[in-house]
């Protein structure tokens, strides 16, 4: 029995001017031939179809590997710290006091996957600019994205470490960053931990100066409820940073908080 497909074949022989008178075992080798030359035309359209198909799976096997291919990072520890006239963070003072700011940090060979520690103390002993911070940071090409477990000690015998609740000392912030040629932009928000808003923040950066050993760059950063006095986006950090060696020196402006900041600092490393 013929299939609709060569029915069809056959009628559009009959008119365009074949007899309708044709032997049986003709019209068959007829129709045998149309549907050789529609399966071998079908053949080659999935052949064409496979091809792009692989195609497209090279170019995205291309992408991933170029994605996972960042700048070259320093693998295995690093220590240091900072010692600044001020703890300024995202335009807001922790401490109004100099502080120490020593880290500690391993970078995995092979992958970049960086795991440390860092932490801020007030020299003048003031605890409200205690903080002991631990942070895991994955890089993918010119992205970072890093898990940072906040912590703001007192020392005073009840700071109860375990404890992440509303009501406890740490405060989780999960951040992605971008770096290309003289861009930096980041984006962060809180998620867990004693900030029941979610509080968020952005910030972009530009480096626009690089020469005898000086680089400086301008920042600007906006955030939401912890970061603002009304609990509404503003922005709150808007600076300029310059570094030569291991000196480095910032001026802040909090336009929300309407005021400013001069901080210095130096780095101490092996």
């Amino acid at each position: 029995m013929l299939s609709a497909k060569h029915k069809g074949a056959l009628k559009y022989l009959l008119r365009n001017g074949f007899s309708r008178h044709l032997q049986q075992q003709h019209i068959t080798i007829t129709i045998t031939s149309v549907a050789k030359d529609e399966n071998l035309a079908a053949s080659q359209k999935r052949r064409s179809i496979s091809m792009k198909k692989t195609s497209k799976l090279f170019a995205l096997i291309a992408g991933i590997v170029l994605l996972f291919t960042g700048t070259a990072k320093a693998e295995g520890f690093d220590i240091g710290a900072d010692v600044v006239s001020r703890y300024v963070w995202r335009g807001t003072d922790f401490g109004n006091s100099a502080a120490v700011q020593p880290w500690l940090s391993y970078t995995f060979p092979g992958i970049g996957v960086e795991v440390g520690a860092w932490g801020s103390w007030a020299v003048d002993g003031n605890d409200d600019g205690n903080e002991a911070d631990l942070y895991l940071t994955i890089p993918l090409g010119n992205f970072s994205f890093t898990v940072t477990d906040y912590f703001f000690p007192a020392y005073n015998g009840m700071d109860d470490y375990l404890d992440w609740s509303e009501d406890g000392g740490h405060v989780v912030e999960l951040s992605a960053g971008f770096e290309a040629e003289n861009i930096s932009l980041l984006a962060a928000i809180n998620v867990f931990g004693n900030d029941t808003e979610d509080s968020k923040y952005f910030e972009a950066g530009y480096n626009f100066y690089d020469k005898d050993d000086y680089s400086a760059s301008f920042f600007v950063g906006g955030g939401d409820e912890s970061y603002t006095t009304d609990g509404e986006f503003n922005i709150v950090n808007v600076g300029l940073a310059v570094s030569k060696d291991i000196f480095s020196a910032s001026y802040i402006v909090n336009p929300d908080q309407e005021t400013s900041f001069f901080v210095v600092g130096i780095t101490l490393q092996p």
